[in-house]
């Protein structure tokens, strides 16, 4: 048995891809985009009449050109979403733009809208996790979102502090990194390589599993951000892992044993203890943690790029 179909067994697996059309190949329970997914894929013509049609709503909406973009590019987002949940069963989850990272409330009202825009199409809002980066202000968001029946998935999570606080707040599901991570600490350490299970990303999310079991959080953990497929086996057994094509690819034709790694009884037994993070512990410990504030920032920076690139297309098109 190819070590795909062992990891199904073990993990909800996740298609972290904005091309719909692949995902049918692997037929994962749930999917999640990004404004950098999104705006890879829309390069191909394939996809334009998605972008046409978020346009063209957008028109009927709005006779202010600054809002029809708006409106525009949240449209687009949920048009990829509708696309995503004609294949996967479960949930997708949609990011609120990478802009609004530090401000608690448009951050809320962004999370409303994209919500409004799946209900007024017949998709209940338990199919959809409003992706939000995983700032104090994006938590403090998601604790209000949750609230409110608004189920969100914390991003660009790189620390066991954003962990913590995340789990505090009621967030329905975080996405840890990985991959970012090895990057970072390759470079810092000046070597090519490190082992799967030295893998310092596969130790963090390791550590949150643990965190998570042992104090009987009810936060979904979803590894995310991969470089390869020893470090995903290095997590079987997490809650869900979100997995990009080509890697679903290579485990799939990949055979071998798969055992679970990570499992409640063994988080039970591991030597972590509780832990507060107020805004200000969460602020200091995120400042000591070079790795965790660089790839944060950069992160934000990144799909900040993409969302304005993608802006443009859109507007081109206009």
């Amino acid at each position: 048995m190819n070590l795909l179909e062992q990891l199904k067994k073990l993990t909800t697996v996740v298609a972290d891809t904005g091309d719909f059309i692949s995902m049918e190949e692997y037929k994962p329970m749930d999917a999640t985009t990004n404004p950098s997914l999104i705006y890879a894929v829309s390069q191909n013509p394939r996809f334009a009449p998605l972008l046409r049609e978020a346009i063209t709503y957008a028109k009927g909406q709005s006779d202010d050109e600054d809002a029809q973009l708006d409106i525009a590019m949240d449209r687009v987002a949920v048009n990829f979403g509708l696309k995503i949940l004609e294949i996967v069963p479960n949930r997708v989850s949609t990011e609120v733009d990478a802009r609004l990272s530090f401000d608690k409330e448009a951050s809320i009202a962004k999370a409303r809208d994209l919500i409004a825009l799946y209900e007024a199409e017949g998709i209940s809002r338990d199919r959809v996790l409003i992706k939000l980066a995983a700032t104090w202000e994006g938590i403090r968001a998601a604790e209000v979102l949750e609230k409110d029946g608004i189920h969100c998935n914390l991003t660009l999570l790189f620390s066991f502090a954003q962990a913590v606080a995340c789990a505090d707040a009621g967030v329905k599901l975080i996405s840890p990194f990985v991959g970012r991570i090895l990057d970072w600490h390759k470079k810092d350490r000046g070597v090519e390589e490190i082992a799967p299970e030295e893998d310092p990303g596969v130790l963090s999310v390791k550590k949150i599993y643990n965190y998570y079991k042992k104090f009987d959080y009810k936060t979904e953990i979803m590894g995310a951000s991969f470089r390869n497929i020893g470090e995903i086996t290095e997590l079987a057994g997490c809650d869900l892992l979100t997995i990009s094509p080509a890697l679903l690819n290579e485990l799939s034709t990949t055979e071998g044993t798969l055992k679970p790694q990570l499992t409640p009884e063994l988080a039970k037994e591991s030597d972590l203890e509780k832990i507060t993070v107020d805004e200000k512990t969460f602020r200091w410990m995120l400042n000591e943690d070079a790795m965790a504030t660089e790839k944060l920032a950069e992160g934000i920076r990144n799909f900040t790029a993409d969302i304005i690139r993608l802006e443009k297309q859109v507007k081109s098109m206009f």
